[in-house]
């Protein structure tokens, strides 16, 4: 299977569904392709701090927990996709330097809905990977951070999709891999 591989600043930055929807400022569209992968770079400099992480623990979007708090304090940088009915949805961040510690988080809205967190009252999925502090059964520590997106229905879905670091990170080069299974 071959990889499409685009630079950051060539990603489209058009809503996902009509050119009604326009996605806030600072969130990047991604278009994703059907049985393939697209890889982009970025960096952390063009994100900024969340500084309300609560709704990521309510039990609305029940993200990660008010304890992982410290590993989303970095700057966020924001992508939004789409995925196809019957797809899944494999997202994936790799820090260019494998010695640094990065966490990605995406969430699930419906196809015209347009929440970009803080204010993210609820979605209908959340999933966030993270540096854990113990090992995890069946799964090797490396640095590279992974979320899955599953959509069994007839309807296509956004997903929003970020990309953090610990508290006081700033700056931090990575490659963000989409890979859509269709």
């Amino acid at each position: 299977m071959k990889k499409l591989i685009i630079a950051f600043a060539a990603i489209i930055s058009t809503p996902a569904f009509s050119n009604a929807q326009s996605w806030p400022q600072g969130v990047t569209y991604i278009a994703s392709v059907p049985n393939d992968s697209v890889i982009t770079d970025g960096n952390l400099l063009k994100g900024k701090i969340i500084a309300d992480l609560s709704w990521a623990s309510s039990s609305s979007n029940a993200c990660f927990t008010a304890g992982q708090f410290p590993k989303f304090q970095g700057n966020h940088v924001f992508y939004c996709t789409t995925i196809p009915a019957g797809s899944i949805l494999k997202v994936r961040v790799n820090p260019s330097n494998s010695e640094e510690e990065m966490s990605l988080y995406g969430y699930m809205l419906d196809g015209k809905e347009i929440s970009l967190v803080p204010d993210l009252p609820q979605c209908i999925n959340c999933e966030a990977d993270y540096k854990r502090d113990k090992p995890m059964k069946g799964k090797v520590l490396t640095n590279e951070r992974e979320i899955e997106f599953r959509n069994p229905t007839a309807n296509t879905y956004s997903i929003i999709i970020g990309v953090t670091a610990p508290k006081g990170v700033t700056e931090r080069k990575y490659s963000l891999i989409i890979k859509t299974v269709s």
